[in-house]
């Protein structure tokens, strides 16, 4: 048989290291789908229940290991299906290359099924690189285009390819005027600034007395160079959610998280600081930073586009993190007053404290803090960690202690509903041999979640370690949402929007041939979990948590106490009770202290 387009495409992407395409059939893909199959296996094909959950998976891919997601879908609505977990990987920064099909050249323009203007959907997602290949020349170099520009640049891009193109037959690129050859090799150059650069952001540092230090996902890989830059400058360390697997949290001058989900020390550190640090992060909110004009500033990143964005820095450093602090740590003075480090590790070793209060102050039936905090000390050694968007977050970022070797992740910049399933399930693909925890919404569930459980226990069989543990917080409420609603809006909650239909969620598991276990008291939670990092499959531990414990930010301003006050008088339906746990989180708070 005649090699066509789809096999040449098929080959190209495994020269370049592909070995994974999450994606979704269709006739518009049929072609790829035979080239596939004719590949004997060479490229894995993993068919998710959803286009969302393989654009997600791809995603999560290159967070996990850092090459390129591929993903693929049929045209039209599949295309469409991808979007969402496409934006989720551009806006974090991840290189990810979506595939799709498109109806035969001869009917586009004549409102043909499923023609959609793909280029023009696709340009705001990939605009970094999206082309229609037209011709069998073109799918050589627009394949070696889209994944080197992807790793290069770490950005989505998309190849469209219509379904008579995909059924051609495949033609070597002649030595010709028009013709272009390009070759394979992934090239990703380490980047350090210019030595007056790091002059000047070491004068900036070393003139400071009270550096804070705030890591991202762009610090991932330089712990050592972290820890050494904190401890020259007595600083402490926040961590925007996508870096918490930068530093372990058992250091006592990593604050933890920051900002909405953050953590009181983090708050304070930025408050009384008088020089920040920021690396590898895009962190969004300013109100979290310290005030303008109250500190100097210095932030290292490695896209230009990043820097001086969030604060205003004195000095700004294109670069690689791990590489561009090594350079400026000889340029460093270690500071002998070490009263600003010991005034952040007491806050540090206070927070703990207050945090295990708050997860063992008492609810109905169960404190949603308190799953987490017992989770902390069972997570499995070398685990990979994944959470969805929402008040699960919250308790996932501030509660559980991160340990050296473990990888994590969830929706960032986007912050989008649905990926924790789909980040989990593709963590097991790419590292089948290590045990992955998800925290998953009961509303997330719903959208996404469980249709990836199917996907979940097709292929289980096949990792070295089956273990995929899967919290599911089940509240009957979108709860972030509620909580947005009150403090944010002033509004109560309104039943009708917030409100989700019951749904066993480890029955649901035990029938596709899972394991499941429900939880309703406070005491079974440790056995639960015990029993889930000792499973041989993967496992559903539902757990039925008060909606009404209060994802406490790390200071309350003036306007959202009186927002809050403002849905108990318009009569929240539920006001009561979340008075009384708020009432008990603020008061377990003092105690601890």
């Amino acid at each position: 048989m005649a090699q066509t387009v789809s096999d040449h495409i098929i080959q190209r992407l495994y020269a370049w290291g592909v070995r994974t395409i999450y994606g979704y059939p269709g006739d518009g893909i049929n072609g790829l789908m035979g080239a596939l199959d004719r590949a004997d296996g060479r490229i894995r094909f993993i068919q998710p229940r959803h286009e969302e959950a393989a654009a997600f998976m791809a995603c999560a891919h290159a967070k996990f290991t850092g090459e390129v997601g591929v993903c693929m879908a049929t045209s039209g609505p599949g295309a469409i299906h991808l979007l969402n977990g496409l934006y989720d990987a551009q806006m974090d920064h991840q290189p990810v290359v979506a595939i799709v099909g498109q109806s035969a050249r001869t009917a586009i323009g004549a409102d043909y099924q499923q023609e959609v203007d793909l280029i023009s959907l696709f340009k705001d997602v990939a605009h970094h690189y999206v082309h229609e290949c037209t011709h069998p020349v073109a799918a050589r170099h627009q394949i070696d285009r889209a994944m080197r520009i992807a790793f290069a640049e770490r950005v989505v891009t998309c190849v469209i390819i219509p379904h008579d193109v995909q059924e051609l037959d495949a033609v070597d690129t002649p030595h010709a005027h028009d013709m272009t050859l390009t070759g394979i090799g992934h090239h990703r150059g380490i980047v350090v600034p210019a030595a007056h650069d790091l002059t000047a952001a070491a004068e900036v540092l070393n003139a400071g007395n009270k550096v804070a230090m705030l890591v991202g996902a762009g610090a991932l890989g330089a712990a050592d160079e972290v820890v050494a830059v904190a401890d020259t400058l007595g600083a402490g360390v926040a961590k925007a959610l996508l870096g918490k697997a930068v530093l372990p949290d058992d250091l006592p001058f990593v604050t933890g998280s920051i900002g909405l989900l953050g953590t009181e020390a983090s708050d304070r550190m930025m408050k009384h600081c008088d020089t920040l640090l920021m690396v590898g992060s895009a962190f969004p909110y300013v109100e979290f930073l310290p005030e303008e004009g109250k500190a100097r500033g210095v932030q290292i990143d490695l896209s230009p586009r990043m820097l001086s964005l969030r604060y205003p820095m004195d000095v700004s450093l294109h670069g690689d993190a791990a590489q561009t602090l090594r350079a400026l740590l000889p340029l460093l003075i270690r500071k002998d007053d070490r009263r600003w480090r010991t005034d952040i590790e007491g806050w540090v070793a206070d927070g703990w404290k207050v945090t295990e209060a708050r997860a063992m102050a008492a609810a109905d039936p169960i404190n949603p803090q308190r799953v987490f905090w017992e989770l902390s000390p069972r997570l499995p050694d070398n685990a990979i960690l994944t959470a969805d968007s929402g008040s699960c977050a919250s308790w996932w970022a501030r509660d559980l202690k991160i340990r050296p070797g473990m990888m994590a992740s969830l929706s960032g910049n986007l912050a989008t509903m649905g990926p924790a399933m789909p980040y989990a399930a593709a963590a097991k693909f790419a590292h089948p041999d290590r045990p992955v925890v998800a925290a998953v919404g009961d509303g997330a569930m719903q959208m996404i979640g469980n249709g990836v459980l199917i996907t979940v226990a097709a292929h289980y069989r096949e990792w070295a370690d089956p273990r995929l543990i899967v919290i599911v917080l089940n509240n009957g409420d979108l709860n972030m949402v509620t909580w947005e609603q009150r403090v944010l809006a002033g509004d109560p909650k309104f039943d009708a929007s917030q409100n989700l239909p019951a749904f066993p969620y480890a029955r649901y598991a035990q029938l596709l041939g899972l394991d499941g276990i429900e939880v309703d008291k406070p005491e079974q939670i440790a056995p639960a979990l015990d029993e889930a990092v000792r499973a041989r499959r993967p496992i559903v531990v539902e757990c039925h948590v008060d909606p009404e414990v209060p994802p406490l930010p790390p200071h309350i301003s003036a306007k959202q106490a009186k927002n809050f006050l403002s849905s108990i008088l318009h009569g929240d339906p539920h006001r009561w009770r979340m008075v009384q746990q708020s009432a008990r989180q603020a008061w377990a708070g003092v105690m601890a202290k």
